[in-house]
């Protein structure tokens, strides 16, 4: 396995990703969009979830497909972000056919960013227009750290932000992730910079410090603060899947995130994973490809997760310093 090109999730070919910020708010919107509609499947393992439309990527639902996925900060207010994104996409005819209507299928989830020093007295929700102004700039290449979704995102101990990674396997399928880190846990282990993701990194990604050393008996750290907390991710592949397939990837990719911060999954997080398959490549053999690509998303995942944070920048009102100022 080596990393794509960019070491984006937009190594997957056919898929765009457009990041707005608003740095005021310390808040921001990351949609994934493609250039076709996408089979796609969801996994949520976090205690406190905040989602749209995800009950129909169930295998067994109407709609196997959609236009397009949302991760944006907010809390319950940036779920509105979806609904712009879905407007635009029907003024440009797309979506789901229904007669001689078009219904765009844009699911979101989102992150509880509503204490972290922004300005959060807006009178009306601008989570509709951060999210069609993250369509508008959806492209191959994009901004990591503080940005888009990831951009107003805390840990325990550290700034997160916004990660993205990819894998190119050996049969020729490409795996990406994009992640907004925004973990009610630590993302390092203990008070060095060493990143819990270190024995996947490829090359210095994230810094190439190396594993550092974990002491058992020291105490749980963690935010301890009811629903101020989550990480909400994508990962994606060319390879042909159903959805029942896909699904199985988000299962497979919460490994990652379990491995790239400690503690995840807790009630007070709304950990979640999205899957995406563009359906470009067959696969070979339909059990040890699925396997290999969920190990691959769950690796591209944990690497996604340390560069997000790695990668974020200070800014006025911060109430956390980022990776970089502290040990860079």
């Amino acid at each position: 396995m080596k990393p794509g090109p960019r070491n984006l999730i937009t190594d997957v070919p056919g898929l765009r990703v457009g990041n707005v910020e608003d740095h005021r708010i310390k808040t921001g919107v990351t949609v994934l969009l493609g250039d076709a509609p996408f089979v796609a499947g969801v996994h949520v393992m976090g205690g406190a979830p905040g989602t749209r439309e995800t009950d129909l990527l169930a295998p067994d639902k109407t709609v196997q497909q959609v236009d397009a996925l949302v991760l944006s900060g907010g809390s319950a207010f940036g779920l509105d972000a979806a609904s712009g994104v879905a407007d635009a996409l029907r003024a440009m005819g797309r979506g789901f056919v229904v007669g001689d209507q078009a219904v765009p299928i844009v699911p979101g989830a989102i992150l509880f960013d509503l204490l972290n020093g922004g300005a959060k007295g807006w009178d009306d929700n601008p989570y509709k227009a951060l999210g069609r102004a993250a369509l508008d700039c959806a492209a191959a290449e994009f901004a990591l750290g503080s940005a888009g979704a990831g951009a107003g995102a805390m840990t325990v101990n550290l700034k997160g932000g916004l990660g993205s990674a990819s894998v190119v396997l050996g049969n020729g399928v490409t795996v990406g992730a994009l992640v907004a880190v925004n973990a009610l846990g630590a993302v390092t282990m203990g008070d060095g910079p060493e990143f819990w993701a270190a024995p996947f990194e490829m090359g210095d990604e994230f810094g190439g410090r190396g594993a550092g050393q974990f002491d058992p008996r020291a105490p749980l750290r963690h935010k301890g603060q009811p629903g101020g907390a989550t990480t909400i991710a994508i990962v994606a592949t060319d390879a042909a899947l159903t959805q029942a397939q896909a699904q199985r990837m988000a299962v497979a990719a919460h490994d990652g995130m379990a491995r790239a911060i400690v503690p995840s999954h807790t009630p007070m997080d709304g950990d979640l994973v999205f899957a995406a398959a563009t359906g470009a490549r067959a696969l070979a053999d339909p059990v040890f490809d699925t396997l290999e690509i969920g190990h691959a998303a769950a690796c591209c995942l944990a690497r996604a997760i340390a560069r997000g944070v790695y990668l974020a920048s200070p800014a006025t009102g911060d109430l956390l310093p980022c990776w970089q100022a502290r040990f860079g």
